[in-house]
C-alpha cells in the first residue's frame, strides 16, 4: 500500500463507523434505552459487567464510565465467574451482558446463577430472540450493517456502536440523577480533568 492507499483506508474506517452511528441512532428501541436509564438510575446495588473477547474490553470501559458517575460497576470474568466469582453478585444488583450474537457459551453459562439470585439482567446483542436476549430483562438490540475491515468480520464498528450506546446512558444519567461537577470532582482528583475541576471551585490541592 502507498500513503494515499492507507490514508484512503483509514478515511474508509472512520466513515464507516459514522454511518453506523447514524443507524444506531435511528434503529435503537427508545422505549427499551429509558426503561434501562431508570432502572440503572434506581438500582440500590452494584451494576456487573460481562463479555468475552472484544465484548470485554467494551464491558470494561462501560463498568468504568459508570462508575465514573457513581454507578458502582465492576467488570466480572465469566470465566472467574463460574468457579466461584458469582459470589460477588448479590439480589438488587444489575448484570449487563454484552453478546454481539447473543449465544455466548461463557456468558450465557451465568443466567441460571444471575436468575436464582434476583437480578436484573440487562443484555446487549443484535438478537433479542438469542439464548441471551430471551433470558434479559432488558434487551439492548445492536445490529451493525458493516463492520470496518474487508472481510466484515473483525468487532471494530460493532464494539464502537455498544460504547457509544453506553456513552449516551451514561451522559442521560448524569442528568437524570442530578450528577454534579462537585461530585464528580470527589472521585476524579487526578490529572488534567481532576486540575481543571480543582480550579474551577477553588479546591486546594
Amino acid at each position: 500500500m502507498n500513503d494515499k492507499e492507507i490514508w484512503e483506508k483509514a478515511n474508509h474506517v472512520w466513515q464507516t463507523g459514522a454511518l453506523e452511528l447514524e443507524r444506531l441512532r435511528k434503529n435503537i428501541d427508545r422505549k427499551v434505552f429509558t426503561e434501562v436509564i431508570r432502572v440503572i438510575a434506581g438500582c440500590s446495588g452494584r451494576i456487573i459487567t460481562s463479555g468475552a473477547g472484544t465484548s470485554a474490553s467494551a464491558a470494561r470501559k462501560v463498568a468504568h464510565s459508570l462508575s465514573c458517575i457513581e454507578r458502582p460497576a465492576f467488570y466480572l470474568s465469566p470465566t472467574d465467574a463460574v468457579h466461584g466469582a458469582l459470589g460477588a453478585v448479590q439480589p438488587g444488583d444489575i448484570a449487563i451482558l454484552i453478546s454481539k450474537g447473543g449465544g455466548t457459551a461463557e456468558i450465557a453459562a451465568l443466567l441460571p446463577a444471575l436468575r436464582s439470585k434476583g437480578v436484573i439482567i440487562i443484555s446487549v446483542s443484535e438478537n433479542p430472540d438469542s439464548v441471551i436476549g430471551k433470558a434479559s430483562d432488558y434487551c439492548l438490540k445492536v445490529k451493525i450493517e458493516k463492520e470496518a475491515d474487508s472481510f466484515n468480520m473483525l468487532a471494530t464498528t460493532s464494539t464502537m456502536a455498544v460504547i457509544a450506546i453506553f456513552d449516551a446512558i451514561c451522559i442521560a444519567l448524569m442528568e437524570y440523577t442530578g450528577y454534579s461537577r462537585e461530585q464528580f470532582l470527589v472521585i476524579h482528583p487526578g490529572g488534567a480533568v481532576g486540575e481543571r475541576l480543582a480550579e474551577k471551585f477553588g479546591v486546594d490541592e
